[in-house]
């Protein structure tokens, strides 16, 4: 298992041992330690962020299919279920994964309230618990608003049998966007000093998501995100953050390929290096490549698997753990209370592993095959998108190709689901330097040292001038299947524009409103007249 779901909640394993109820784990089930036991124990807060971090496992499962799918990257078979009319943006508030989602990230925001309602109880040692709280209780509302738009900020935990959830409606979208950001800088201070574990919130983590969210909401504060982000990128070697890249000198050689002025000095060839580049990059993700170089159009020949080795990188800030193997007897929030070997988790999103296309989904559309070749993208190529479907689609463009950056084969998963990583990080960076909903190039070198950083290790030229088709369209290549274009466009305020063009092309249905999810009609049955269903629905 991963280091932090070693020590699962307590209170969860006691009642796995004692209990056959296969009800799903909740910490006010009545047969459990409470709350007030619970932190009476030496360890009680740890136990309880444990589980925050645990209950966010199940979130990432459906966010492929409301994201990224509603995105121009990728498509599904129009054959099958409701996928494709997540893909037209014909989504019904009844759709299961609209409704899932939501409530995952509300369960996992009830966990981190029970820390933050009881913070005052926490000792000395424990005091970074309750940072992680209110940094996962931002992250959550932080999906949940550019998900849904005009969401409820919860806050405490709430007492159903009081109808507290009366005094939560929905709020304006800046609204939700200033508690996220007041979360996420009052965790900032509760992290301070801590020592870093990827796999946990961290101060720098912290620092870059609040800036994340200043530049999400509807009017970015270019100014606040640049001095934040600033102080994480000028200083990466104090927060242990950098890209995963290899010196041209420092390049594995493949093949010989002898000097033409010296036949017995081996060069190091452009596809050489592009090749260790490519491996650079799959290892971002915990990716392990087998095979060989092949002097081809795409140079490497052979296959991905996860290694869990690699999955801890300088490169990761911030990663939700996943593993493939059963554990030992601690019980997960995925699990049956009456089992006594369980499996760790679920993969992050069944749809983006290599099963996702028994599912019809994850294939890429004849859009992004444009701008995803091998000409074009050296580096990302390989580790991407899968080259042996991609050589078929040349001559048959009726062919799916799928993506390699998720290579767990098998529902249950092992690769981790990456919340936040350094690249991103840099381009975010130049994003707030740049200021597109105000700007259309910059040539400040701050914004072009970071872009270029990326640039370089996806092996492509540098630029003098960074415009903001250049940056956006840098994004799109770099973060592909990891749920970023949709929000993206929206944030460059480049969603109506570029989406419509692609729905036009594709016979699809989207509007201006189409940007935002339904909200969950379950929700708003739950409490009659209380809550409104977002416009185009």
């Amino acid at each position: 298992m991963k280091n932090i779901y070693k020590k699962i909640i307590v209170c969860f394993s006691l009642v796995a041992l004692v209990t056959g109820c296969e009800k799903e784990l909740d910490l006010s089930n009545p047969t459990a330690l409470s709350i007030e036991e619970l932190l009476q124990t030496n360890n009680g807060f740890e136990l309880l962020s444990n589980g925050v971090l645990d209950a966010y496992q199940k979130v990432p499962a459906n966010e492929f299919l409301l994201i990224e799918l509603r995105s121009d990257n990728v498509r599904a078979n129009s054959e099958n279920g409701n996928f494709p009319a997540i893909n037209a943006y014909n989504v019904d508030p009844n759709n299961g994964d609209v409704s899932t989602y939501y409530s995952n990230n509300m369960s996992t925001i009830k966990h981190a309230n029970t820390i933050i309602d009881n913070r005052f109880l926490a000792p000395e040692d424990q005091q970074y618990t309750v940072g992680e709280a209110y940094f996962m209780r931002a992250l959550c509302h932080f999906n949940l608003v550019r998900a849904y738009q005009n969401v409820p900020y919860v806050d405490k935990v709430l007492d159903i049998t009081k109808n507290e959830a009366l005094d939560y409606p929905q709020l304006p979208e800046a609204d939700v966007y200033a508690k996220i950001i007041e979360d996420f800088k009052t965790s900032i201070a509760y992290l301070d000093g801590v020592a870093q574990n990827r796999y946990r919130p961290s101060k720098g983590a912290a620092i870059c998501l609040a800036a994340k969210a200043y530049l999400s909401q509807p009017n970015p504060n270019y100014d606040e995100a640049e001095l934040l982000l600033a102080s994480v990128v000028e200083n990466n070697g104090a927060y242990n953050y950098d890209l995963i890249f290899t010196e041209r000198d420092n390049a594995e050689q493949f093949v010989f390929n002898a000097d033409p002025l010296d036949p017995s000095i081996d060069i190091l060839t452009d596809g050489e290096y592009y090749a260790n580049l490519a491996i650079n990059y799959g290892n971002v993700f915990g990716n392990q490549f087998t095979g060989d170089y092949s002097e081809s159009e795409i140079v490497l020949d052979g296959d991905w698997s996860n290694n869990s080795g690699f999955e801890i990188n300088d490169e990761v800030i911030f990663s939700i753990a996943y593993d493939l193997v059963s554990s030992d007897n601690y019980t997960t929030s995925d699990s049956g209370l009456g089992d006594q070997v369980e499996t760790d988790s679920e993969s992050h999103s069944f749809a983006m592993t290599l099963q996702g296309p028994s599912n019809g989904v994850n294939i890429a559309s004849l859009d992004f095959l444009e701008v995803m070749t091998p000409e074009l993208q050296p580096v990302r190529f390989p580790a991407s998108v899968n080259p042996i479907e991609y050589g078929s689609f040349l001559s048959n463009n009726t062919v799916d190709v799928f993506n390699t950056k998720f290579p767990t084969n098998g529902e249950i998963g092992d690769n981790d689901w990456i919340v936040l990583r350094y690249a991103d990080v840099l381009l975010l960076y130049a994003e707030s330097i740049l200021r597109p909903n105000e700007n259309d190039s910059t040539t400040d070198q701050r914004a072009i040292d970071a872009f270029n950083q990326v640039r370089s290790r996806a092996g492509l030229e540098e630029v003098a001038n960074l415009t903001k088709e250049e940056l956006l369209a840098e994004r799109r290549v770099e973060f592909v299947y990891e749920n970023q274009r949709l929000y993206d466009l929206i944030r460059f305020g480049e969603a109506d524009t570029v989406l419509k063009d692609f729905s036009n092309q594709n016979s699809l249905f989207y509007t201006n409103e189409k940007k935002f999810l339904p909200f969950p009609q379950r929700e708003i049955d739950n409490i009659p007249n209380f809550y409104k269903q977002n416009n185009g629905y």
